[in-house]
């Protein structure tokens, strides 16, 4: 019996690895004339291990187990299952956002970054991480400090690049390449022509993707849960997110796979974009990671096959959504309203209230890549992909950056990222301490403290940090460990998990040079798991409190990393140079002019 048992499995390893040569064929050829038909050669490995990241934006740790649990990633939880990964949570660090995390991951720096929307005094602009000449200075900045991970390798669908060779649909990277610049004439529709079904799947993926999101909104309306607007762009930019670049994205790490490239970095985005406005629970939001979950395992398949080299996957997260509830649903005005009534209304305000970020990055990469294929296109055929353009410009704001002589002329600038707000009073062009406040608005802060959808407002005192709560202060020490110093009465943090971890996070943003003369948290209950946020979402991140400041990591279990002591997104980059630094010199480029064979 035990001589059958070794037979049947020596028969069906080599049953395996005949599928496996063939697959490797096959996935050699088509991948070599795609290679070839965008001009991307192929590279020689240097003998070391690449690896792949995937990053699920907005995925806590929390709710990636209950989405396994409710078999919604089930391919992830395979992976658990077997052993082959490992998964921890770790601490995102304030502000909880993509910027900032990406700046931590992939250059280990992101000071300076107080929110995703944040005001220069100095200057008198507004500074929005959905705007490529904010993002891009950001990262010049970033890269004169720190080496970036991703330098040799590619960057899709992210913020920053990394230092990547390739970055396309990567902010930061704005007008340097896109994805068709380099197809001739009609030469794109190959891309999908050799796969006729992969296009019609692509082309019903996005019908149904729209009429799912038509009768969402209808039955969320009807019932009254987290209703919504019937917004202009949000339908259109939900198929491009989540069919449209997101097909294009899988494919270009495929491509990137066969090619050999040591370090690829790529983000998802329609959980979190669904989330924001269903919930981070809900089930279109559940859905849209069940989706990411099948293009994951389709990633994760083919770098099995080792067609040029080893590599690693590494899935993780940026920060959590925490379940909310909007200030103006709740209050009937918007934070700006209530600040202008308390300070006074004869005072200036701006309060900008643009377009969520997705739908920004979203129109901004659609955009330039049909300018792209318009660019190889002849007349008439051109005007197609111009129009589309034109099109998306008029169902989708580009930018919230109001015009220099309106923000200088202004006495209040309120810049909201969901539950955290910055405020800013233009008196003088430097911070102002909380005593000069208390002079010119005196019953500003003891409003706000009164207000119940105001959790804590943190400002500065003769270089100290003073949080309040209508229930006590916290005196953050200005020398020593920022989370000690004096609490008269009940500490404001107290419903935060973590207060004297918050705390350093608080008094860390509050040093930044264009941190807010207040900074503001929205109302957080510990037992609902629910913060009150300054936009109109209803699941949200960007301050502390609940799954947003939590995030995870799926790593290959031989791999080692503990990340459960990690406080900030600055902790991870040291774990990347550690394994891959070295690893990650530009490699030598070999030009693809045949199919290669799996490597022994």
């Amino acid at each position: 019996m035990k001589r059958i048992a070794v037979l049947l499995r020596n028969i069906l390893q080599t049953l395996l690895d005949l599928l496996a040569a063939i697959l490797g064929i096959y996935y050699t050829t088509k991948y070599a004339a795609l290679a070839r038909r965008l001009g991307l050669p192929r590279l020689t490995p240097a003998g070391r291990r690449g690896f792949i990241v995937i990053q699920i934006d907005g995925l806590s740790c929390d709710h990636l187990r209950t989405a396994m649990a409710r078999g919604y990633a089930p391919h992830l939880s395979r992976l658990l299952r077997r052993g082959e990964f490992s998964l921890q949570p770790w601490r995102v660090g304030l502000p909880s956002n993509t910027p900032a995390a990406q700046a931590g991951i992939m250059f280990g720096e992101n000071a300076d970054i107080p929110a995703f929307r944040w005001y220069e005094k100095r200057s008198g602009q507004t500074m929005v991480c959905s705007l490529p000449g904010v993002v891009h200075a950001i990262q010049e900045r970033l890269s004169h400090s720190a080496r970036g991970i991703l330098r040799g390798g590619s960057s899709y669908m992210n913020l920053f690049d990394g230092d990547a060779s390739l970055a396309l649909f990567t902010l930061s990277a704005w007008n340097r390449q896109r994805f068709f610049e380099r197809v001739r004439g009609l030469g794109f529709l190959l891309l999908f022509l050799l796969n006729p079904f992969r296009t019609v799947k692509t082309f019903v993926l996005a019908v149904w993707e729209y009429l799912t999101d038509l009768a969402q909104r209808s039955w969320a309306t009807w019932r009254k849960r987290t209703p919504r607007p019937f917004g202009r762009a949000f339908p259109f930019m939900r198929v491009v997110s989540n069919v449209i670049l997101r097909e294009i994205q899988t494919f270009a790490v495929l491509l990137d796979i066969y090619r050999g490239v040591p370090a690829i970095y790529t983000t998802y985005y329609g959980y979190d974009e669904v989330a924001h406005q269903y919930g981070d629970l809900s089930k279109p939001a559940l859905r849209a990671l069940r989706a990411i979950d099948a293009r994951i395992r389709q990633i994760d398949t083919f770098r099995r096959l080792m067609l040029t080299r080893a590599y690693d996957l590494l899935i993780l997260s940026d920060h959590g959504m925490t379940s909310a509830r909007p200030f103006r649903t709740l209050f009937g005005e918007s934070l700006g309203d209530l600040l202008r009534g308390l300070a006074g209304e004869s005072i200036a305000l701006y309060e900008g209230l643009g377009a969520t970020y997705h739908e920004v990055l979203q129109a901004v990469y659609v955009q330039g890549e049909l300018e792209a294929i318009a660019g190889n296109l002849r007349p008439p055929l051109d005007r197609i992909p111009r129009r589309l353009k034109a099109f998306i410009g008029r169902r989708a704001v580009l930018g919230e950056e109001p015009p220099p002589d309106m923000a200088r002329a202004t006495d209040l600038v309120v810049r909201n990222s969901g539950p955290l707000s910055h405020v800013y009073f233009n008196l003088r062009e430097g911070p102002m301490d909380l005593n000069e406040l208390l002079i010119y608005y005196p019953s500003l802060v003891t409003g706000l403290l009164a207000h119940p959808g105001i959790g804590w407002v943190a400002a500065r005192q003769d270089g100290q940090v003073v949080i309040m709560s209508g229930r006590g202060i916290r005196i953050l020490s200005s020398g020593g460990d920022p989370s000690g110093g004096v609490v008269e009465g009940e500490d404001p943090l107290a419903s935060l998990e973590d207060p004297r971890w918050a705390a350093r996070q608080i008094a860390r943003v509050a040093g930044f040079a264009n941190a807010g003369d207040l900074i503001l948290m929205g109302h957080y209950d510990p037992e609902k798991k629910s913060i009150v946020c300054f936009e109109e979402q209803w699941a949200c991140h960007g301050g502390l409190g609940g799954p947003q400041d939590q995030a995870f990591l799926m790593a290959p279990a031989d791999l080692g990393w503990d990340v459960t002591g990690v406080e900030q997104a600055t902790d991870i980059y040291p774990l990347f140079m550690g394994r891959y630094g070295e690893g990650v010199p530009i490699p030598a480029l070999e030009e693809v002019s045949a199919p290669c064979s799996n490597p022994s």
